[in-house]
């Protein structure tokens, strides 16, 4: 990342390490709390810094929490565009995988795709998916019987199945195992 904070180039190690700090205080209070109702000072005392460094790193809080959360929305859309969707036979190990990372970090994706979630996300996570799904899609690797639909738009639909399934799953009480909820996405999607 090429960015610049108060004029010092953004690969310095105390940025580095400050905004990690940052991400990681944001990650650890959505995953317990309401992102709504987490402030910026809770994030800054949590992180061990003042609040005015968080707004020299980030417009604002859910700009913070969206930076946090890119690293995991960017290993899950990768994980769904490893899916061999034009192959027959058995769930693709790759999507239980995709499952499975929803599933490590519940409480998170619980509050980031719940109703008290953040639109930003969704949508964030939605746009990922779609750029990663692309690709392949227009590469061929797409369920057969799907080639009159443009790959474009056959991405958006399955990106958009697959962001209701998570948040479907996520409230589930209890939660069906991974595989489970991964072999009813891969009839869907076939």
């Amino acid at each position: 990342m090429s960015f610049k904070v108060d004029g010092v180039p953004g690969d310095d190690p105390r940025i580095r390490r400050t905004r990690a700090r940052l991400r990681s205080a944001a990650l650890e209070l959505t995953a317990a709390r309401d992102p709504d109702s987490i402030t910026v000072a809770e994030i800054a005392q949590l992180a061990g810094v003042n609040r005015a460094t968080v707004y020299v790193h980030y417009r604002d809080r859910d700009d913070l929490v969206l930076d946090a959360m890119e690293a995991a929305v960017k290993e899950l859309a990768a994980e769904a565009a490893r899916c061999p969707y034009r192959e027959p036979g058995p769930v693709p190990a790759s999507l239980v995988a995709l499952f499975e990372h929803v599933g490590e970090r519940a409480p998170l994706y619980r509050r980031m795709l719940g109703p008290a979630g953040s639109a930003r996300f969704c949508a964030r996570l939605r746009e990922a998916l779609v750029a990663e799904l692309r690709g392949p899609f227009a590469a061929g690797s797409r369920p057969p019987g799907h080639d009159e639909v443009p790959p474009e738009i056959h991405a958006h639909h399955v990106a958009g199945a697959l962001v209701g399934l998570f948040t479907y799953w996520l409230g589930e009480h209890p939660s069906r195992p991974a595989e489970e909820i991964a072999a009813v996405a891969w009839n869907l999607i076939r």
